[in-house]
């Protein structure tokens, strides 16, 4: 649905884009991730065609955004971070302006704005002028204008910035509804949202795309080797002893669970082996300690963002 090629983005001498590359497919919901100035909203704004590239190509259901700009911009609903909303307008008469302008026809817009105004939460304040809004219910009239022609393609750059904890449930319960409906990129810098939102995440760090893929392979290629956590109730000193003793097993942490005597011991294994975790067990056993779970450790996002950015700017220097 949507294609990049090489895209790069030059301010004199500063590159906010090196020739970036990625696709996105129709129903995905794709995370953008990346430090303050990281060339995330740059690539946004090419994307919708509100900024020129430099060079490179976009195309947008196989139109090229440069040269056929209208009928890409025909199919995506756009919401950057800081939505330019007009303060003497109430929400009804904002929303009536921007079906208007998206070409949504005279007779579906009141249709239209009904169905915005229900799935973005705000109906009640729906005569209510812009100026007198929160910061909260104006993303959500951010959110719904970019919703207001019914696009395809939704482009959203911090969506949820600003919102209260129940308004941000809300608005990730409805994204997460347009999968496989609406094709979605979404940056945010709240990263758990993005690991409970999107199919796939692009990090992007100093305009380079550093990593593209699911959080689990992201995860996976990060770590190197698998990790598990396991659950004991033994003497902690004797435990943590014999762990650190056995072949293909480092440990790297241990958590206190409930203060009686049990711990939970963060392993590093050599390998995926089943002999390894056999051996973990066993040890476990003879001792006459009680082993009450095994289970799979994977980093968070937090955890995989943070060591591939550190992991670019090592090579970058």
């Amino acid at each position: 649905m949507i294609e990049v090629a090489n895209l790069t983005k030059q301010y004199g001498k500063l590159t906010a884009l090196n020739s970036v590359s990625f696709k996105v497919e129709k129903g995905e919901i794709l995370g953008f991730l990346g430090p303050n100035g990281a060339g995330k909203t740059t690539a946004m704004r090419i994307i919708t065609g509100y900024l020129p590239p430099t060079s490179g190509e976009v195309s947008v259901a196989g139109f090229d955004v440069l040269k056929q700009p209208m009928e890409a911009k025909r199919l995506i609903g756009y919401m950057p971070e800081t939505v330019p909303l007009y303060e003497d307008m109430t929400v009804t008469e904002s929303l009536q302006f921007y079906a208007e302008i998206r070409g949504v026809k005279k007779s579906d817009r009141e249709k239209r704005i009904n169905e915005v105004l229900k799935s973005c939460g705000i109906e009640d304040v729906k005569h209510q002028l812009i100026k007198t809004l929160s910061k909260g219910y104006r993303q959500r009239v951010g959110l719904a204008q970019a919703l207001i022609n019914d696009p395809e393609i939704l482009i959203l750059d911090e969506p949820t910035i600003g919102l209260d904890p129940k308004q941000i449930i809300e608005i990730r319960e409805l994204i997460r509804s347009f999968i496989g409906k609406r094709t979605v990129i979404l940056s945010s810098h709240i990263l758990p949202e993005v690991s409970v939102i999107c199919n796939r995440i692009a990090i992007i760090h100093r305009g380079d795309l550093i990593a593209l893929d699911t959080q689990d392979k992201l995860a996976s290629e990060a770590a190197g080797s698998p990790t598990i956590a396991i659950s004991v109730k033994g003497p902690s000193t004797k435990v943590k002893s014999g762990l650190k003793k056995m072949d293909g097993v480092k440990l790297t942490d241990v958590l206190s669970k409930d203060g009686k005597n049990v711990n939970e011991y963060v392993l590093n294994l050599d390998k995926d082996s089943e002999e390894i975790r056999k051996q973990i067990s066993k040890f476990i056993i003879d001792n006459d300690w009680l082993l009450l779970g095994m289970e799979e450790r994977g980093d968070s996002l937090e955890e995989i963002f943070i060591n591939l950015v550190n992991k670019h700017e090592g090579g970058k220097r």
